[in-house]
């Protein structure tokens, strides 16, 4: 069975990869490689909820990037929100090592990346949770990030999820209606749903 972007497999050989990419309207130069999600640029649906997200009602308070993969959402996050620090985890260590390489890189200095299956090692409280989910790990993995962030956010914390609707977002929606009290759809583009909710 071919590897998975949300496995670790340290015998699967390199393919370093380097492009530049422009979010939040800062400019920056990533290094992706074989064995993480959308090596080959940023995806279209982490691109949709990095540009959706918007901080006017977001309270004080750090940030939580769940599967952060090789780095654009949280970092992009970062780069913008130096007032905040952004807290990135995922399960694939390459993934990992990448984005600590892309946060010194592109000088984002308000950055934790560690090692976290989903929140099994989370142990704040954040104003922010943000996560382009691992549909290919399951509906299990999915839910559990949609429903486990209420116990990792602060009072009218904001989580924000991408997900495509013939992957799943009508569920997710309800979830995430049936978690938190609300749920709004913020964006909907090619089939991506931006999906937020307050911890009320």
């Amino acid at each position: 069975m071919a590897n998975q972007y949300f496995e670790n497999s340290e015998d699967l050989e390199h393919e370093l990869k380097d492009f530049n990419f422009t979010l939040r309207n800062n400019n920056f130069t990533f290094t992706s490689d074989s064995g993480v999600f959308s090596r080959q640029t940023v995806d279209f649906g982490s691109r949709v909820l990095i540009e959706a997200i918007n901080f006017d009602d977001i309270p004080a308070g750090n940030i939580l990037d769940v599967g952060c993969g090789y780095g654009p959402i949280g970092l992009s996050l970062a780069k913008e929100q130096t007032n905040r620090t952004v807290d990135m985890t995922d399960v694939n260590l390459r993934a990992m090592d990448l984005a600590k390489k892309n946060a010194k890189a592109n000088k984002v200095n308000n950055v934790n990346i560690f090692e976290s299956n989903v929140y099994e090692k989370v142990t704040d409280k954040y104003a922010l949770i943000v996560s382009n989910p691992p549909i290919r790990a399951g509906k299990n993995v999915v839910s559990g990030i949609i429903r486990d962030a209420k116990e990792h956010l602060l009072d009218n914390g904001e989580l924000w999820i991408v997900i495509q609707k013939k992957q799943g977002a009508p569920s997710a929606k309800k979830l995430m209606d049936a978690t938190y009290g609300n749920v709004e759809v913020v964006t909907r583009d090619k089939g991506y749903y931006i999906l937020r909710s307050e911890l009320a």
